[in-house]
C-alpha cells in the first residue's frame, strides 16, 4: 500500500493541515484502515481506491471514520492530479457525503462541497465555560460555532477540552473578523480525537456561509489560526461552497501491512 504524506492549504512543508493519503486498488476491512489511521496519529488518513471514471473515498481520524474531511480532500485530489494522472483537469470523489469534485485553479485546487446552513441557537453558560472567552453568537450544523469578539480572542484561546467535548457538534469552532482576511477561525475536535486541527476544510462549509451572509461577499479569504496555519480561498454559491487551496508533498512511503 503506497501512502503519500501531504501539508494541505499551505505552499511549504511543516505548514497547513497534514494528511495521509492511502492509494488502494479496493478498499481494505475497516479494522485495518482504522489501525493506520492510528498509527499515523494526524487528523486524517484518507483511503482512496479508482472506481471508472471516478475515486472513491473514505477519511479515518485516529478515533473514527468521518463522513467528510476537506484537507485531506485536498491531499488526495493533490495526489491524484499532480502523481498520479498529471494530464485530469478535475478528479471526482465518492464519498459518505455524496460526490464532490476537485478542479484545478492555477497553482490552486478548488473543492466543490455541500454548504452547511447555520442555524442560530443559544448562547450557554457551558459554551462560555468551555471556551473561556466572550461569545456573541452561536450556531449550529454539522459542526459548532461561537463567534468571538475579536481576531485576537481567537488567536488567544486556551479552551478546556474535557469540557468542549461535552458542547453539541463534531467539532467545535471559533471565528472572528480579521483586518487582514475576512474571517479568522480556529477549530477543535476532541470527540473524535484531535485536540486542535490545523485547518479545516469542512467546517468552513458553515463558517463562510456565516461571513457571507454577515459581510455581504460572496468571495472570502479565511485565516486559521493554529500554530501550523492555513489560508483558505473560500466561494458561497447558494447551496455550496467552493473551497480552493494549495498543497505540498512531505512524504512517500510503502505500507507492510
Amino acid at each position: 500500500m503506497r501512502q503519500y504524506i501531504v501539508d494541505a492549504f499551505t505552499e511549504k512543508i511543516f505548514g497547513g493541515n497534514p494528511a495521509a493519503v492511502c492509494v488502494l486498488e479496493d478498499f481494505p476491512p475497516e479494522t485495518l484502515m482504522q489501525n493506520i489511521a492510528r498509527e499515523n496519529n494526524l487528523s486524517e488518513t484518507a483511503f482512496v481506491a479508482k472506481s471508472g471514471d471516478s475515486y472513491r473515498l473514505r477519511w479515518f481520524t485516529p478515533a473514527a471514520e468521518v463522513d467528510f474531511c476537506g484537507h485531506a480532500t485536498l491531499a488526495t485530489a493533490y495526489v491524484i492530479l499532480t502523481l498520479l494522472e498529471k494530464d485530469l483537469p478535475a478528479v471526482a470523489f465518492e464519498t459518505l457525503s455524496g460526490r464532490f469534485t476537485v478542479a484545478r485553479k492555477g497553482k490552486m485546487f478548488e473543492m466543490n462541497f455541500p454548504a452547511y446552513k447555520p442555524t442560530k441557537i443559544p448562547v450557554t453558560a457551558a459554551m462560555s465555560d468551555a471556551v473561556g472567552a466572550k461569545i456573541l453568537e452561536a450556531y449550529l450544523a454539522r459542526d459548532l460555532l461561537m463567534v468571538l469578539e475579536s481576531a485576537a480572542a481567537v488567536e488567544n484561546l486556551a479552551p478546556d477540552l474535557n469540557k468542549l467535548a461535552k458542547l453539541d457538534g463534531l467539532t467545535q469552532a471559533v471565528t472572528a473578523v480579521d483586518k487582514n482576511f475576512d474571517c479568522v477561525s480556529r477549530v477543535f475536535a476532541p470527540k473524535i480525537s484531535v485536540p486542535e486541527d490545523p485547518v479545516t476544510g469542512s467546517t468552513h462549509c458553515l463558517i463562510a456561509p456565516y461571513w457571507s451572509e454577515r459581510l455581504g461577499k460572496t468571495k472570502l479569504i479565511a485565516r486559521q489560526a493554529s500554530a501550523r496555519g492555513g489560508v483558505l480561498h473560500c466561494e458561497v454559491a447558494g447551496a455550496r461552497v467552493k473551497i480552493s487551496g494549495n498543497a505540498v508533498l512531505f512524504a512517500v512511503a510503502d505500507l507492510t501491512t
